[in-house]
């Protein structure tokens, strides 16, 4: 009956005026919100107690039930006359404006983006503290005027209710985003602090860190204060030379001569000392007598922006002979990296002897009926070095878990031929097939099938090989281009391999200066995909790639290839013969070498000739199987050199050269018998002396 009269109530009050019956529909619903609200806040307080009855918990649960039901009808006839009275504009406003504000953001926080009912905290901690103790006391006296108006101690009206109620639920919701906001600058303040110390501690590090000297080799550390002696005397003497010429610009002739004769003195009290230790026991009083020398010049003679000048002169001067020494130090080089040492040398021509002492049946090497077996596992080796290969040759069988399987093809030039023939009937692979061949026999091989030979023979390429006057000024890359080997027809033959080997499908390539450190038959699995190379390639992120070997602006070069395409090595190769063949590579070689004669699309060399000819026919290995670097680079990761199936010793540091690296040179030494006759009698040393 209630529910009734207060319709009708309403229907009544909407026929007089729109105004008074949205007064009483808003007071409607908001008296019935408040009412659920307070029972619901009743309900949960008085759960903390024991006082709680099951009856009035049955009372809840029928008025919740009760208003779910009829709430609905009551929200939609209240949103209908608030949209009779207001317009649309004011009522987006109004919705915007009581909207939930989202998760809360320290940058909110900070640029003040917040309502007038938040707390500003994290300003001073004293503003927080005062600011959290109003807070709590507020809760504390909000609670106590609740437990009173259950005791019936104030009054229990709507009004009351409504105004209680809504003012504990903003106080909850300040606190809330109090403790949000605290947490947040908390995490940014430690998150500050450890980004400062770590800062403070990398500081730390640069300060103290010794930089050291390095060379080529190897890295030395310096101790701070350590001979001291030695660069002090070396300032001095630079000071004194810069004074001299002050000197005698402005014609301080005694001031002049007395610097001379203590730089005389220095310099020789100084000599080759490179320590503290070899100084000799006058270098003290020497250092005295320069400085006294120097204090009396910086007297008479100091001008800031002379000395200054000056010492620029002689640090130009210095970087001048720098590097000079070290264009020097290049061609010092090269011309090593071509050199053959003595006890190689000896070797070669001791067995060259033996070996034509021979009767012609002894020169036979064993299981010749293996060499175009197709099933066994190939190896072709183009060299003219005896111990080079009997590295490459020991290393792989005694690496390979079934040696007989293996069959070794080496060729080699006239000189060579009878010393390679010797070492290997001396000295056999085992249960392994070996057999040594002359290049100068393959008549085939001749200059009006072969582009190199016919270049070679040509005027020009004749006075660029062995023209006495060449200027040795252009550049050490020139002297490299010029080494002997790109003569040799051995470094070209890698291109005519269907050509030596009619009968074989598959043939691994090696070349002379690598060491094999694992069974390699793995290698005739590997699927290539219709491709005629597998090799690893050698490309990091800017290096090793096309661009660095060819031409580009020669348009036969820019037309036809990438720049950023991925360059591969030499030295182990995984060559598919039948495919070879059928796609003609040696012809499309052929081709670019012919284009090439003025040498205007590469230099000299044999692995841009193989980029271009296997370019989209290169499938790509594993790094592991193949570590490079060892020839030139003294940083070569010792894991991976130690994991690596094949170790490739290229560059001019080749491991049986005494400017070999020392660091690498113990993994091809282990393969040779130091204490083998012919090798002894050679002086063939383990460590050479390398000083």
């Amino acid at each position: 009956m209630a529910l009734k009269r207060g319709l009708s109530s309403v229907g009544v009050q909407r026929s007089r005026s729109s105004g008074s019956r949205l007064r009483i529909v808003i007071l409607f619903f908001f008296s019935i919100l408040t009412l659920l609200v307070f029972f619901v806040g009743q309900g949960l307080y008085i759960s903390d107690e024991d006082s709680v009855q099951s009856g009035f918990g049955k009372q809840i649960c029928i008025i919740l039930k009760w208003v779910l039901q009829n709430v609905d009808w009551r929200e939609r006839l209240a949103s209908q006359s608030i949209k009779n009275l207001f317009t649309k504009e004011v009522i987006d406003v109004v919705s915007t404006s009581t909207a939930d504000l989202g998760p809360l953001s320290l940058d909110s926080f900070r640029k003040g983006n917040l309502s007038t009912s938040w707390k500003v905290i994290g300003v001073e901690s004293s503003v927080a503290d005062k600011a959290t103790s109003q807070s709590n006391q507020k809760a504390t006296d909000l609670k106590q005027e609740m437990s009173q108006v259950k005791e019936g101690k104030l009054p229990n009206d709507d009004h009351s209710h409504d105004m209680l109620t809504t003012t504990l639920r903003r106080q909850l919701r300040d606190n809330r985003r109090e403790k949000h906001v605290a947490g947040l600058v908390q995490k940014d303040d430690e998150a500050t602090v450890k980004l400062e110390n770590a800062a403070i501690e990398r500081s730390k590090a640069v300060d103290s860190a010794v930089l050291g000297k390095y060379n080529m080799w190897r890295k030395e550390i310096d101790n701070e204060n350590s001979d001291s002696t030695v660069r002090l005397m070396s300032d001095q003497i630079i000071l004194a030379k810069v004074y001299i010429i002050i000197a005698s610009m402005k014609n301080k002739l005694d001031l002049r001569k007395e610097l001379q004769i203590r730089l005389k003195e220095s310099l020789h009290a100084l000599g080759e000392s490179t320590t503290d230790a070899d100084l000799p026991h006058s270098a003290s009083d020497k250092i005295k007598a320069m400085e006294k020398v120097l204090a009396k010049a910086r007297e008479q003679l100091y001008d800031c922006k002379l000395m200054l000048g000056k010492l620029r002169a002689m640090l130009q001067a210095s970087v001048e002979q720098v590097m000079s020494l070290k264009k020097d130090s290049m061609f010092l080089s090269q011309l090593a990296a071509k050199t053959v040492p003595n006890a190689i040398h000896c070797l070669s021509m001791r067995l060259t002897i033996e070996y034509y002492l021979l009767p012609a049946e002894k020169r036979k090497f064993p299981r010749s009926e293996n060499l175009e077996n197709p099933k066994l596992y190939h190896y072709a080796l183009f060299s003219d070095n005896v111990l080079a290969a009997s590295v490459v040759v020991n290393s792989t069988i005694m690496n390979a878990k079934d040696p007989s399987k293996h069959v070794f093809h080496l060729v080699t030039d006239k000189l060579n031929f009878g010393a390679m023939n010797m070492w290997f009937l001396l000295n056999p692979p085992g249960k392994a097939t070996i057999n040594v061949e002359n290049v100068d026999e393959f008549k085939w091989l001749n200059s009006s099938y072969c582009p190199v030979l016919r270049q070679l023979e040509t005027a020009a390429m004749k006075e660029y090989y062995f023209k006495a006057d060449q200027p040795t000024n252009s550049g050490s890359s020139n002297l490299k281009y010029r080494n002997p080997k790109y003569l040799s027809m051995l470094n070209h033959l890698r291109f005519y391999l269907p050509q030596v080997y009619p009968k074989l499908d598959k043939i691994l390539f090696l070349d002379d200066d690598i060491v094999v450190q694992k069974d390699l038959t793995g290698l005739w699995s590997v699927e290539l995909h219709g491709k005629v190379n597998g090799a690893v390639e050698t490309c990091g992120e800017s290096f090793h790639r096309f661009d660095k070997y060819l031409n580009f602006s020669n348009p036969h070069i820019s037309q036809n290839f990438d720049p950023n395409a991925c360059g591969w090595a030499y030295g182990m190769n995984m060559f598919d013969l039948k495919v070879w063949r059928k796609k003609d590579i040696t012809g499309i070689y052929h081709k670019w070498q012919n284009m090439n004669e003025d040498r205007a699309l590469w230099k000299l060399g044999t692995l841009p000739p193989g980029l271009i000819t296997f370019y989209g026919l290169t499938h790509p290995l594993q790094k592991s199987w193949h570590v490079l670097g060892l020839g030139y680079n003294p940083n070569v990761d010792k894991k991976e050199i130690e994991s690596a199936a094949v170790i490739h010793y290229n560059g001019n540091m080749k491991p049986w050269l005494e400017l070999a690296m020392t660091k690498y040179r113990s993994y091809w030494t282990k393969y040779i018998k130091y204490d083998h006759p012919y090798l002894h009698s050679c002086k063939f040393r383990n460590e050479p002396d390398y000083n």
